[in-house]
């Protein structure tokens, strides 16, 4: 497997990968269609994609990941938010999404951000060292599904926003 920045090439492949993972997800309402693919096309056109990347084996792209600025407190930081990460089904469960977080943090932190958010599974992203802090907050999800990783110490404090697409 390889994993490398997305092409404006893959703009399509990514879409379809990304609807066809979300398809069925349990945190969506029953019924509800994805909306995780239109997230990545909202970022990409606002120019707001810090890191796309995407995962793939022999030619085929079998996952993505992508990494956007957060504001703290309202203003713009150098956090950023992880996500959404896809893996194509039948492929999930080998590794592909955690090989994608893994190299998308070491390129965050080689950036220079001071760390990386998460709203998602606690047991999944602690492996990858999110934790909860309350020193960062999202208000409106149960505070053990925001995480973060700082890669700085003494990092700044407040409510975390998501870009606008994530709306």
């Amino acid at each position: 497997m390889h994993i490398r920045a997305a092409s404006p090439s893959d703009n399509d492949t990514i879409r379809t990968l990304t609807y066809t993972a979300f398809k069925g997800h349990p945190h969506h309402a029953p019924g509800t269609e994805p909306r995780e693919h239109l997230i990545i096309d909202h970022l990409r056109v606002a120019g707001a994609l810090t890191l796309s990347l995407v995962a793939e084996e022999d030619g085929e792209i079998l996952g993505h990941l992508a990494l956007s600025p957060v504001k703290l407190n309202g203003a713009n930081c150098s956090w950023h938010g992880l996500g959404p990460v896809s893996v194509m089904p039948g492929h999930q469960s080998k590794g592909i999404g955690s090989e994608l977080i893994r190299e998308g943090l070491r390129q965050m932190k080689s950036l220079g951000s001071m760390g990386v958010v998460v709203l998602g599974e606690p047991d999944y992203y602690a492996r990858f060292g999110f934790r909860h802090d309350e020193t960062l907050e999202y208000p409106g999800v149960p505070a053990h599904y925001f995480m973060v990783q700082a890669f700085k110490s003494g990092h700044s404090k407040g409510e975390v926003t998501f870009h606008p697409a994530f709306c």
